[in-house]
Order: structure tokens, then C-alpha cells, then sequence
């Protein structure tokens, strides 16, 4: 089994050929980039991302995004054989949660012990030169046959180094599995009842700032405070990754991890309880670590997750196709975080590079657009919320909200384009520009356990209103009913330089 993977790698084949895709997903890919003195970006090294979405048998889809590094060696091998480890007969619709949540944790347990059987050979090859290489003598200082071994050494080297992080999403029985190792991101948007949008993160990332990763790791006897204050660990962020054979075989020669009573940093996944998909309406996102870094260093991390969300609904109601939905929202991130560079402000400095970048979009009874393919200005989306009743005679309003697409340089303050597509029927038609949408609320939970507030601002997005016509005060004025308050806070803090010249955030709001 060893030597059919091995020439399985080798020969760039794949056990998942014969798959079928799903159609009820797309992708969208950025490579990496570091902006030079002039401007211009360059890409550092290949794309190490990794990517799969399949339609399985018995009502079953598998999705991934996996973030690989030093090399696509392992996010490739995962993507093709994590597949076949969950898709090819592994899965019956007869099976419990409990079942599936096996099956799930085995598949990537057998996946990285197959990944480390097809290094198997190079790692016993390096092994060998280096009991033939003397200690302590330099390269130019070696006979020529020993530096030609070690050349070869350095390629072992490079064969057998490298790891990938992932996140992967398991629709089974109409259920829904999300499976996390490391640091990428899976979020869920359903439109609720009463015409909103739910923005649920699932899990959390696999970090030095995770307190359960801490907890586990300081019952291997490894120092928490050190692991703190360093932050990376053998030069990556995360503390659970598949492969990376240098730090799980031989992580007591790093100084962070030499104390650890068994292997400290591991490839098992964390298992979100299963949520029924049944008459959910919305959309499913997986993004690689580089795309979630690249949007929190340009607007900080408070609103990223209703920013993205925001973007993937704005693109749902304007393109044709989940493929142009996903590459345009990628485009989207990516101009943003070069406009924030070039601008010189607060943020410029976190925004110097980014890493590949892949997002995943799994819509669930949403239906796209039926207009032809627009173009994507850049900017950022800036929500602000107004009560919106599509009955005259009704009493009752339901929340929507117009975004804002602010130029990134420049320009003048236009209405942007809508940011959700979920209207209810009978929704009155409005001009691109002034499309209402559902009102984004979020949660941060590790669970798939949702919740009223907004995550970062401590509660709705919008003025809660009564029910009955708002009247006239004796002025003959009526209360202001559009709510600017998140746009003048988010607008502020993207613009502090020009706020510390022209007076508080509170200056740019009514008078």
C-alpha cells in the first residue's frame, strides 16, 4: 500500500478522478503577493493551497480548504486522499453521529500516517547521508563526494519538510460535520424567520490563543507563558497541523517544545457537533487562513466575519455563477488589502504581504441571480441598517440593510450594491443601488450554537423601532429612523488620520 502511494505521488494521479463535483459550490484563488517599494506586488512561491469539493453517494458532499506550507507536497496529498478515505463506501446513510464523527477523526488519522509512508524512503535515504556527512566541518571545506551529499541532503530535506492545516465540511443525512485542524475558518449564514441574517463561526482556530489548546498542551508539561509570548511555533501560528515531520518526530530538539511527554503538536481534528440542515436557507463558507489574515489586516479583526459575509451576499445578488461569486469576493480582499498598503494609514504597516488565499462557497436553498455578470468595484462594504416594511398597510417592519461601498481612494460616498440576496417574497423592486437586505447578526461560538448579538458591537445592527407610524414631534420633524452608527464607527477607524485633523468620529454624523 505504501509503494502504490508513493507512485501515486509521483505520478501527479488521483484517487478521486472519477468523483463527481458538486455544482452547488464554488471556489475562488488569490496567490500569495509582497508589495515592493514601487507598488508592485511578487509572488514569492508556488500556491500551497489546496482545495476539494465533492458529491458523494447517499446524499453525502465533502468540502476542504487546506493551507499548506513550505511546499504543496502535503495539501495536495490530503486533498486527494482524504477524499478517498470518506467518500468511496466509508459513509452509509444508516450511520449515527456518533458513527460519523469516527469515521471523520480515523480518515484524518489514516491520511497523515499514509502522508508520512510515502516520505518513508527519502526520510531513511537522509538518515544515511548524515551518518556519512563528518560534524563540524563546513560545505567548502568537504571532499567533493561529500558535497555532493550534501546537496542531496538538502533536497531530502525539502522533500520531507512541509505540512498543511484544514477544514473540512461533511453534509450527511442533511447534517451538517466541520471537521478543523489549525487555523482556517468555516462560517455558516442562515436567513432566519424574521428576515435576518445569522452569522455562525464553527470552532475556533488551533492557536497559542486558543485556552484549550494552552490547557492541552501544558498537560504534555510545556511552558503556557512561553508558548504565549512566542506566538509561532517552529515558525507557524498554528498547534495542530497534518505533517510536518521535523516538529512531530523531533520536536524535543526545539527549544518550545523539548519538554512535551508525548507529541505536542498533532494532527487530530476537532469535531464540531452535527446541526441539521433541514429548511435552512443561506450559505456555507470555508476560507484558507491567508484570506481571513488579509481581511483582518487591512480592517482589524472586530468585523471581519460580518465583512466577508457581507461580501459573499453582495456578489450572490449580482453574479451568475458561485464560481464568479467566490473569485470575486477573493479580488475583492485582495484590492483591499493593497489599497490599505498604499494608503499609508494606521494599517499600512500589517499589510506589507499576504498568503495564499482560497475561499469556498457551499450556498444551501439560496438562488443566485438571474442578471448577467457585473462588475465588482472595489472598496469596503459598510452596513447601515433602516426598519423596511414591504406592505404599506402593515404595521409591522422588518430590519434590512443598504451597504455603503466606500471608494478605497478617493472618490466621493456612493451607495453601494446590496449585501444579501435572502429578500422574502413580495419584496418591492428598488435600483441596484438601493437594494434592502437581511440584517447581519453573529456569533463566535465553538459550537454551532447561535446567538442574537452582534459579535464586536454588543448588539443589533439597527434601531429597534415600535410597531406603529412614527409621528411628528413639535417641530414638525421626525425622528431620525436610519441608523449611521456602525458606518461612522467602522469609517472612523479606517480613516484615524483624517479624524485626528478634521475632529472626532462623532463630527462626520447628523448635527
Amino acid at each position: 500500500m505504501a509503494s502504490q502511494r508513493r507512485q501515486m505521488m509521483q505520478s501527479h494521479q488521483s484517487w478521486t478522478d472519477d468523483l463527481p463535483l458538486c455544482e452547488m459550490c464554488g471556489v475562488g484563488t488569490a496567490p500569495n503577493c509582497t508589495y515592493g517599494p514601487d507598488g508592485k506586488d511578487t509572488q514569492s512561491h508556488p500556491n500551497e493551497d489546496g482545495h476539494f469539493r465533492f458529491r458523494g453517494e447517499e446524499g453525502c458532499f465533502l468540502y476542504g480548504v487546506f493551507n499548506g506550507f513550505d511546499g504543496s507536497r502535503v495539501s495536495s496529498f490530503v486533498s486527494q486522499c482524504l477524499t478517498a478515505e470518506l467518500l468511496l463506501g466509508q459513509l452509509k446513510s444508516t450511520h449515527t453521529d456518533a458513527d460519523v464523527r469516527r469515521i471523520l477523526s480515523q480518515a484524518f488519522d489514516v491520511v497523515e500516517k499514509s502522508y508520512f509512508e510515502t516520505i518513508g524512503d527519502a526520510l531513511a535515504e537522509k538518515a544515511t547521508i548524515i551518518s556519512q556527512l563528518p560534524e563540524g566541518v563546513s560545505f567548502h571545506q568537504l571532499s567533493p563526494q561529500s558535497q555532493k551529499l550534501s546537496e542531496r541532503l538538502k533536497d531530502l530535506e525539502q522533500e520531507v519538510s512541509g505540512g498543511a492545516t484544514a477544514v473540512v465540511a461533511l453534509i450527511h443525512n442533511n447534517k451538517l460535520y466541520i471537521a478543523n485542524v489549525g487555523t482556517n475558518r468555516a462560517l455558516l449564514c442562515k436567513s432566519t424567520s424574521d428576515g435576518q441574517n445569522q452569522v455562525i463561526q464553527i470552532g475556533r482556530p488551533h492557536t497559542t490563543e486558543n485556552e484549550d489548546e494552552l490547557q492541552r498542551l501544558a498537560g504534555l508539561g510545556l511552558d503556557v507563558s512561553g508558548l504565549r509570548q512566542a506566538a509561532l511555533i517552529a515558525g507557524q501560528s498554528s498547534t495542530r497541523r497534518i505533517g510536518d515531520y521535523r516538529v512531530k518526530y523531533n520536536y524535543t530538539d526545539i527549544d518550545l517544545l523539548s519538554a512535551a511527554k508525548n507529541k505536542p503538536i498533532i494532527a487530530e481534528p476537532e469535531i464540531q457537533a452535527s446541526q441539521s440542515l433541514e429548511g435552512v436557507t443561506g450559505f456555507l463558507l470555508l476560507m484558507s487562513e491567508g484570506l481571513i489574515k488579509a481581511l483582518e489586516s487591512a480592517h482589524g479583526p472586530e468585523q471581519a466575519n460580518q465583512e466577508m459575509v457581507a461580501m459573499v451576499a453582495a456578489e450572490l445578488a449580482q453574479q451568475g455563477t458561485l464560481e464568479a461569486v467566490a473569485q470575486s469576493v477573493v479580488e475583492r480582499v485582495k484590492r483591499l488589502h493593497h489599497d490599505v498598503y498604499a494608503s499609508g494609514r494606521q494599517r499600512a504597516s500589517h499589510c506589507s504581504r499576504h498568503e495564499d488565499m482560497t475561499l469556498l462557497i457551499r450556498t444551501l436553498n439560496y438562488t443566485l441571480a438571474d442578471g448577467a455578470l457585473t462588475p465588482t468595484l472595489g472598496g469596503r462594504i459598510y452596513p447601515v441598517s433602516v426598519p423596511y416594511s414591504n406592505c404599506p398597510s402593515s404595521t409591522s417592519k422588518t430590519s434590512v440593510t443598504l451597504s455603503l461601498v466606500m471608494p478605497s481612494q478617493g472618490g466621493t460616498l456612493t451607495n453601494g450594491t446590496n449585501t444579501a440576496s435572502t429578500l422574502e417574497e413580495g419584496t418591492p423592486t428598488h435600483t441596484p443601488s438601493q437594494s434592502p437586505t437581511t440584517t447581519l447578526h453573529s456569533t463566535n461560538n465553538q459550537t454551532t450554537q447561535s446567538s442574537s448579538s452582534s459579535s464586536g458591537d454588543g448588539g443589533s445592527l439597527f434601531r429597534q423601532r415600535g410597531s406603529q407610524a412614527v409621528q411628528p414631534d413639535e417641530t414638525g420633524r421626525v425622528p431620525p429612523y436610519v441608523d449611521f452608527t456602525q458606518f461612522y464607527r467602522l469609517w472612523g477607524s479606517d480613516h484615524g488620520d483624517f479624524l485626528g485633523t478634521q475632529g472626532s468620529s462623532a463630527g462626520l454624523g447628523p448635527q
